[in-house]
């Protein structure tokens, strides 16, 4: 009988810290939300040079923690920074469809000129597991940017 109830205990133990260490492999939405408003700062007191090689910079934990890094658009959807994607900078890519069709950087430029900050949702390559997931992300508008740090979701 005593072996029954360590074997039962170990398993809620298991069950209980065992996923909740696997939800920390993922970033949070609160996590999410200060990293850009950590961003946001960091732009403010350093200028767009300094702040955009940072964003994109993949070794500074600042701006990059497991799955979440920054992204930055202008307001014609032009990329000027990416933590993940290099590639991206540069490129106007105001067209840019999700998975399933939705317009993603015009629906950040949609909430950022509506509300000023906000979440939006889509669907996006995680960079950790390579698939196709629901991604939600936060943006905030500043200095006719759009800074954004997004988190995906189960």
């Amino acid at each position: 009988m005593k072996k029954l109830f360590n074997g039962l205990v170990l398993g809620l133990f298991l069950a209980t810290f065992g996923s909740a260490a696997f939800a920390t492999d993922k970033g949070s939405a609160g996590e999410a939300m200060a990293m850009v408003k950590k961003a946001v700062a960091y732009l403010k007191d350093n200028g767009k040079e300094k702040a955009f090689a940072e964003f994109g910079n993949g070794a500074n934990a600042q701006f990059h923690d497991r799955d979440l890094y920054l992204f930055v658009y202008d307001l014609n959807g032009i990329n000027v920074a990416h933590g993940n994607n290099p590639k991206m900078v540069g490129k106007n890519l105001l067209d840019m469809k999700d998975h399933n069709g939705k317009f993603i950087i015009k629906s950040f430029i949609e909430t950022a000129n509506d509300k000023g900050k906000g979440w939006v949702d889509y669907k996006w390559p995680n960079p950790v597991t390579k698939a196709i997931e629901l991604k939600s992300s936060y943006i905030e508008k500043v200095d006719g940017l759009i800074i954004g740090c997004g988190i995906y979701k189960d």
